[in-house]
């Protein structure tokens, strides 16, 4: 079997500890990091992994989703089957930089934004770098839940800061979602990356995100 370079736990007992309903940041994460997850063609994960940074193969110029939610990416890439999401990377960034990411995001929905404005969302979603939006989760049979999972959108320099300065590390699971792929029916059997809620460190942004709700 194949093992992830990331701590696993079964997904079995991991889905008694998440919330079933909700917004919840499910991510695995230490004291200082966190990590996200992308999928893209081969050769431009390898060139991530082998650098250390995003380069070769991936855009700066257009914006860039980011999700800390495993089984999230993994429905959005179709386990790694997906046309130019074969490559499947873990990245892990800096905790304070994500709640900078998070702190500076503008929700995609019009109606998540305050008092509805649509004049005054559109106009923040021009100057901002950072997009958030909210999705069902899905479980690892594809069937959709009623927890969100967020992703996030990066532009400008802060995906030049994500993808050049603030990672620590770019993990290659392409391997070890291959393994998983065939266990998606098998949930007693299916190891996953260990995650659980992430909270960021500044009570007003969770209440601000509507963390939990």
């Amino acid at each position: 079997m194949i093992e992830s370079p990331i701590p696993t736990e079964s997904y079995a007992e991991q889905v008694r500890a998440w919330p079933e309903s909700g917004r919840h940041i499910l991510a695995s994460f230490d004291d200082a990091s966190i990590i996200v997850y992308q999928a893209f063609r081969q050769s431009t994960a390898r060139f991530a992994v082998e650098h250390g940074v995003f380069g070769d193969g991936f855009s700066y110029q257009r914006m860039s989703w980011i999700k800390p939610g495993f089984l999230w990416m993994m429905h959005r890439s179709s386990w790694g089957l997906s046309d130019g999401q074969q490559g499947v990377l873990a990245i892990r960034l800096r905790r304070t930089f994500f709640d900078e990411i998070l702190a500076k995001a503008t929700p995609a929905d019009v109606r998540e934004w305050p008092g509805g404005d649509q004049a005054a969302w559109r106009s923040a979603l021009r100057g901002s770098q950072v997009r958030l939006q909210w999705d069902p989760d899905h479980a690892p049979s594809g069937q959709r839940c009623e927890r969100k999972a967020i992703q996030l959108g990066l532009r400008g320099e802060m995906l030049r800061a994500y993808g050049k300065a603030e990672v620590l590390e770019i993990i290659d699971m392409s391997g070890f979602v291959a393994a998983q792929r065939a266990l998606r029916g098998r949930p007693g059997e299916l190891m996953l990356p260990l995650q659980r809620v992430y909270q960021p460190a500044d009570p007003r942004l969770a209440a601000r995100l509507r963390l939990g709700n």
